[in-house]
């Protein structure tokens, strides 16, 4: 089996670009619409939008690979990161160097790429990693960069990239093509399409020995920012790991040769997906103000406490919904006084009940914003999904 950098059009993709049409103009009518919205929030408003994006797309990002971190820990660095107040939680180096990485894809998103801030990147992530020979630096092992699942015994591998000794090489036609394919460059291509072709492009080379895949959605996601000309706020990893299954399957197939008009078309979807997921979620902040504001003077401390911690769960809240117990662990009180104030936070329209007795559970009172799955059919339409 030959992969597609085996091949004698490596690395010149072609795509059906009729297909994609319809899904880039979408995306450039929602980065407008969304980058108007953010422009109409107050600034500690826009600070928190901030945080929460960076931090929901450190953790997906991570936990696509398997990796499970705390939210807090991540949120607290990048607070400190950005300049903002933290509560100085400790982190761990995953936690600390994921973080990073995201604050400087934030703030460097429009310059150009190159090989120091890649390798810088990597350094990031994969600081703690002792079993790593190559840590900050592309790989140089001998033997085959392979993708493989099953047992020893019986492995299947998924894909193997380009020998380690092709790497620079590769890497330096990558880098020049990330570059010209700009907005800015000699020959620019769309943003979907662009974003789409980085991602692949990136890990078909696969330069280090751990952590591509991280670094190839933040070079997609450094390619959707560059096209609307400003910093990245895509919730692309945390969509990709709603479709992590797909995500791979799609990844799969379009290694095996240089014809990508599917992965494109599965990447523009996705992509579109994650800008509605942004804008939700910028919605969401919106609609958080609002109930803050109108409860203002209104609440206790003990409700207060509990309010602003389910807020800080975003828009999907907390899993199962409050419940009484819950509420009494986040506030220290006793389980008369927090059936109490969960009453009042329903009566002032902070909270809505659902279910009766031990099965009493409290949900924010805000609109609920789905998200459809967007997929892009063989004639261009976009077609939205519920999830089965």
């Amino acid at each position: 089996m030959s992969w597609n950098w085996q091949q004698p059009d490596w690395p010149k993709f072609t795509w059906d670009v009729t297909r994609l049409a319809r899904a880039e103009e979408a995306f450039l009518l929602g980065a407008g619409v969304v980058l108007g919205t953010i422009g109409h929030l107050a600034e500690e408003d826009r600070d928190a939008l901030i945080v929460e994006t960076l931090s929901s797309e450190a953790l997906t990002t991570s936990e696509i690979e398997g990796e499970t971190l705390d939210r807090e820990s991540v949120q607290s660095s990048i607070r400190r990161q950005l300049g903002l107040s933290s509560d100085h939680r400790p982190a761990s180096p995953s936690e600390q160097g994921i973080a990073e990485m995201m604050v400087d894809l934030y703030r460097t998103s429009a310059g150009p790429l190159d090989d120091e801030r890649l390798l810088n990147w990597h350094r990031m992530i994969v600081q703690a990693r002792g079993d790593l020979r190559d840590i900050g630096r592309y790989r140089t092992h001998q033997e085959p960069m392979q993708i493989v699942s099953g047992t020893l015994q019986s492995p299947k591998v998924h894909f193997e990239a380009p020998p380690s000794a092709r790497v620079p090489a590769e890497m330096a036609r990558f880098i020049d093509w990330f570059n010209q394919t700009a907005s800015s460059g000699s020959r620019p291509l769309p943003a979907l399409t662009r974003s789409g072709i980085a991602h692949l492009y990136f890990v078909s080379i696969h330069p280090f020995e751990d952590g591509n895949g991280r670094l190839g959605r933040a070079i997609a996601e450094k390619a959707l920012a560059q096209s609307t000309g400003q910093p990245t706020l895509t919730s692309l990893a945390a969509t990709i790991l709603v479709r992590r299954k797909a995500y791979y399957h799609t990844l799969e197939r379009a290694n095996r040769n240089n014809e990508i008009t599917d992965w494109l078309a599965w990447s523009a979807g996705v992509t579109l997906e994650a800008q509605r997921r942004t804008r939700a979620q910028v919605e969401f902040i919106v609609d958080k103000t609002h109930l803050l504001d109108r409860l203002r003077n209104r609440l206790n401390t003990r409700q207060e406490k509990a309010l602003l911690r389910m807020l800080r769960e975003g828009l999907e809240g907390f899993e199962g919904g409050l419940s009484a117990g819950k509420y009494a662990r986040i506030t220290g009180t006793s389980p008369a006084t927090a059936t109490r104030d969960l009453v009042d936070l329903v009566a002032k329209g902070a909270l809505q009940r659902s279910g009766e007795r031990r099965y009493t559970r409290y949900h924010l009172a805000l609109p609920h914003r789905s998200v459809l799955q967007v997929l892009i059919a063989e004639n261009g339409d976009l077609d939205t999904h519920e999830d089965a």
